[in-house]
């Protein structure tokens, strides 16, 4: 069978099965990879080539400097200390929202609203506000903060990887051009119009996990200090990558080394900090990346959008079409795995155009964060459908209008900051 038709019946089966979800992603992206080899598209080399990429090691390194502040508590004290200065619920969801999008930029947004759900449950039950009207702002700014820097979210390196492979990168704080704004926007969004649409919901007792606080009053507080010191200089080490000569996996890997040999966080807690499934995920889907490059089933895909597009379609046209399949697979799939699928097909697409990839990548990712208006469109969103008593159409209500409001803040930026044609 035809290389390319065999790598679209794949990229079919992924995109199918992504959405279904009735096996983990993680491994449904293993099966595309494996299968890609089994069918003779890649050679065993190729296919496995993204799980030695620079940034899976990145990937590993911040799920370790990152997990050491979940793991000593540090983060959940940094949430708890913060929201304390709020005296409404519209001022504590304004607060909430800054702090989960600051720490989204650096650490892990799944991660973040995981140690950030039960101390917003808290503040709810001691200041008699309803946890349902907290929690929806809390995972929403979480996806929003992905967008501040480029590790904020797998899907920023993703789209990172692409550009390496044709000598191009994004600047750590590249992404930040769009998603301050948007966090911003979010914010504003949530303490005037937004405020109206969040759901006051009575959740079942005893449904949810995150009820319990966790006690960490046994951690050392020197733990907790060097654990925030080594965050901030990793974060700053890669924020001066070009100045120090240093690249960003080796400073992450520094970071990583220091929190374990130190003792902050001990070789078990480590490993456990490390998310497989993005791992896995990344590494996999890289392979059907390079079918689609190879075969040239991404030019084919290519060739057919900016054919409904036309030949002489506005830059602004390609950008629409782009950022709305993004935005609109989002909320129906992974964010990663939504990521991961169109930036191949967004390389491909710029080349078939003459556009700067940069910005149709950044067009890209930018659209597969605005996961708002389900629970499925990433882990946060699915975690406080039980402590938040929601339902989808909860989602929709809230998370619909915020889309707009991403939307437009997106258009309006992106051919400013990102032109296709520069």
């Amino acid at each position: 069978m035809d290389p390319v038709v065999v790598t679209l019946l794949f990229l079919l089966f992924a995109i199918v099965m992504f959405v279904w979800e009735r096996i983990p992603l993680a491994v449904t992206s293993m099966i595309v990879c494996i299968g890609l080899v089994l069918t003779g598209v890649l050679s065993t080399k190729d296919a496995f080539a993204g799980f030695t990429n620079s940034n899976v090691i990145l990937f590993v390194a911040m799920f370790i400097v990152g997990g050491a502040l979940f793991e000593t508590g540090m983060a959940n004290k940094i949430g708890g200390v913060v929201t304390r200065f709020a005296k409404t619920e519209r001022q504590l969801i304004v607060t909430i929202m800054i702090v989960v999008g600051l720490m989204s930029g650096f650490l892990s947004n799944t991660g973040t609203a995981a140690v950030l759900i039960p101390v917003v449950i808290g503040i709810a039950a001691k200041s008699g506000y309803s946890r349902s009207r907290l929690l929806m702002p809390l995972v929403f700014a979480a996806a929003l903060g992905g967008n501040l820097s480029l590790i904020g979210a797998p899907g920023n390196l993703i789209a990172q990887s692409a550009l390496q492979e044709m000598g191009m990168s994004f600047g750590f704080f590249e992404y930040a051009k769009i998603g301050l704004p948007m966090l911003i926007c979010g914010i504003i969004y949530f303490a005037t119009i937004g405020y109206k649409f969040l759901p006051d919901k009575t959740p079942t007792d005893g449904d949810s996990t995150f009820d319990e606080q966790v006690d960490y009053s046994s951690v050392p507080k020197w733990k907790q200090s060097v654990s925030l010191v080594v965050l901030v200089c990793t974060i700053l080490g890669m924020i001066f990558e070009k100045q120090i000569g240093i690249k960003l996996e080796i400073t992450g890997c520094v970071g990583a080394l220091i929190m374990v040999l130190t003792g902050v966080i001990s070789e078990k807690q480590a490993y456990k900090a490390i998310d497989m499934q993005t791992i896995f995920l990344f590494g996999g889907t890289l392979a059907l990346a390079k079918a689609l490059e190879t075969t040239g089933a991404g030019a084919a895909i290519a060739d057919f959008v900016i054919g409904l597009l036309g030949k002489n379609a506005s830059p602004f046209l390609l950008l629409v079409a782009v950022f709305m399949i993004s935005c609109v697979l989002t909320n129906f799939m992974s964010n990663t795995a939504t990521t991961a699928l169109l930036v191949p097909i967004s390389v491909s697409i710029a080349a078939g155009m003459g556009a700067d990839p940069r910005a149709v990548l950044m067009a890209t990712v930018i659209g597969g964060s605005c996961a708002y208006a389900t629970p499925i469109g990433m882990p946060a969103n699915t975690m406080v459908i039980s402590p938040g008593g929601y339902k989808f159409m909860d989602y929709v209500k809230a998370g619909l209008p915020l889309i707009v409001v991403s939307t437009v803040v997106s258009l309006v930026l992106l051919p400013i900051f990102f032109p296709f044609y520069p």
